[in-house]
């Protein structure tokens, strides 16, 4: 069939089921097809995209990988964001920028396993920087607070404020003086003046914008409401529709009032931000923030999922935003598929981080490696000497062990390690989203072991015995494994390749994303080295 032609049904077939389905027969001229994806990224010295082109010009994502939830920061001169780690330790991650687009990764703020980390909240209030960090945890969910006098840390332990029943936490500061956590569901709840407690109990204070019926959503689910004081208004934005499930779910809606206390006036264009078809670059867009860039331009980030890549969770955007002459914003970015031009003023820092480790220096923990739902004596596992990680085994298999993991943000991508076992001992690469979906290669000194769907499988024999390079291809989604016995002279492809484009939170929850990583298991210590990691464009490769 013609392209155009199957354009046109399928256009047509789904403007009549949305007719059925309101007892309204429907027909709808074809839509225009989409403008073609931007493509044409800046890669670093390992090949991982780089949001700015160079040329007075970005392409997002602004930071690839799972970033979800940007909790951002202007101080100055200067610019932090941290996000979502989940069950990642060490967590919240404190990136820093000068110009919004080129972000450095400084250290981590929280060290200790309080549970799975959901959309925290960075401020500075009278000269002291706050964290409020959402978890969902046994015996019950609550949000902490943690505080410090420099960015960079040291960071207070966290301290539970008793606030079970919410998530997505915001501080904002009354025009009275008073200060304020806004949460999800329209609530909120007065601090105590050192903003360490709480001084009120939980008041709902606005009822957010509803979309059409009709339209496809995950759920109402309103959340991550973020409060920012411009001029004479406080405005308030808000995610409705869902995080994740169809793309057309999540996006953001605004509202604006005189006094931090209300009413809140819902934006006329609501929604600002919202994908409207599978065939747009970034899906499920939504948890807006607003910044103002060094040149007095305003911008804001938010997460979406990049068209058929879920398996790279929710990674951070920047749209552009401008101010009408009555008071209300609008994004201006359109589906983000294109070249945005930079803010005009501000320092480019270098930016990311490369992701390869010859474990010549400390272990970066909390920065390029984290450990999974990490015990209180995870860290004891590991050490670093003379250009080797000595990583102690633990459990049997990635599902009862704690992994190493790194956050790779590109479609497609290459990992090795030089890996060597104790008798007795079993470790290798692995693809990671949570302990009952992942997988990979291990081997012990007789055979393999094959991770997969989060199980362990074939165990063909081992030649190489107990020291092998293994290495990791991920294209697309595609995987595939080889194994060298001679240091990489020659290497023999695994005979089971596996297709992971459904490791993800769809199928599984837990809002994470596929992570590539290491595993040591059953006894002994597991030694790697010259871990290198490069990412590649596959139609260029």
């Amino acid at each position: 069939m013609a392209t155009g032609r199957r354009d046109l049904f399928r256009a047509v077939g789904a403007a009549s089921l949305a007719g059925l389905a309101s007892g309204v027969p429907a027909i709808a001229a074809p839509a225009p097809a989409p403008a073609p994806r931007a493509t044409n990224w800046r890669r670093d010295a390992e090949g991982k995209r780089i949001a700015d082109l160079g040329n007075g010009s970005f392409l997002n994502p602004l930071i690839s990988g799972d970033r979800p939830d940007p909790a951002i920061l202007k101080d100055g001169d200067d610019y932090y964001v941290t996000f979502s780690t989940f069950d990642a330790y060490p967590g919240l991650l404190i990136w820093h920028s000068r110009d919004l687009v080129n972000w450095q990764p400084l250290k981590p703020a929280l060290h200790r396993n309080i549970g799975s980390v959901w959309a925290p909240s960075l401020h500075k209030d009278r000269g002291k920087y706050l964290l409020y960090i959402p978890v969902k945890a046994k015996p019950q969910n609550d949000i902490f607070v943690a505080w410090a006098d420099d960015i960079a840390g040291p960071w207070s332990d966290p301290i539970p404020l008793g606030l079970p029943n919410h998530i997505d936490p915001c501080h904002a500061v009354a025009e009275d003086g008073s200060r304020w956590l806004f949460l999800s569901g329209g609530d909120r709840v007065r601090l105590s003046d050192d903003n360490l407690s709480l001084a009120g109990k939980v008041e709902h204070v606005y009822d957010p914008w509803r979309y059409p019926s009709d339209w496809i959503v995950e759920g109402f689910a309103p959340e991550g409401p973020k409060i920012h004081h411009i001029g004479d208004w406080y405005y308030m934005l808000t995610a409705v529709g869902g995080t994740a499930g169809p793309p057309t779910g999540h996006m953001v809606i605004a509202a604006r009032s005189k006094s931090l206390h209300g009413p809140w006036e819902d934006h006329p264009g609501n929604p600002l931000v919202r994908t409207t078809s599978r065939d747009e670059a970034w899906w499920s867009r939504g948890h807006a923030s607003l910044v103002e860039a060094p040149d007095g331009s305003w911008w804001s980030l938010y997460h979406g999922y990049e068209n058929d890549f879920w398996t790279l969770g929710r990674q951070c955007l920047m749209d552009p935003v401008r101010f009408r002459p009555d008071g209300w914003f609008e994004m201006t970015g359109g589906d983000l598929s294109q070249p945005i031009a930079k803010p005009t003023s501000g320092e480019a820092l270098p930016h990311g981080m490369a992701l390869s480790d010859d474990f010549s220096a400390p272990l970066a923990l909390g920065s390029k490696w984290a450990f999974f739902k990490p015990t209180a004596d995870e860290g004891t596992r590991v050490s670093v000497r003379d250009g080797v990680l000595h990583f102690r085994a633990r459990g049997d298999a990635p599902s009862s062990g704690s992994p190493l993991l790194i956050t790779a943000g590109d479609r497609s991508y290459v990992f090795e390690c030089d890996i060597e076992i104790p008798a007795g001992g079993r470790a290798g690469l692995i693809l990671f989203y949570d302990d009952k979906l992942y997988a990979g290669l291990g081997f012990d000194e007789d055979r393999f072991v094959t991770h997969q769907y989060g199980i362990e499988r074939a165990r063909p024999a081992n030649p190489h015995g107990r020291r092998m390079k293994m290495r990791v291809t991920n294209d697309r989604n595609i995987v595939t494994f080889d194994t060298s016995g001679d240091n990489g002279k020659t290497w023999l492809r695994f005979d089971r390749g596996m297709e992971v484009s459904g490791y993800h939170h769809n199928v599984r929850g837990g809002f994470l994303m596929l992570r590539p990583g290491l595993y040591s298991a059953r006894a002994g210590t597991a030694q790697f080295r010259d871990f290198t990691f490069r990412a590649f464009d596959p139609d260029k490769a």
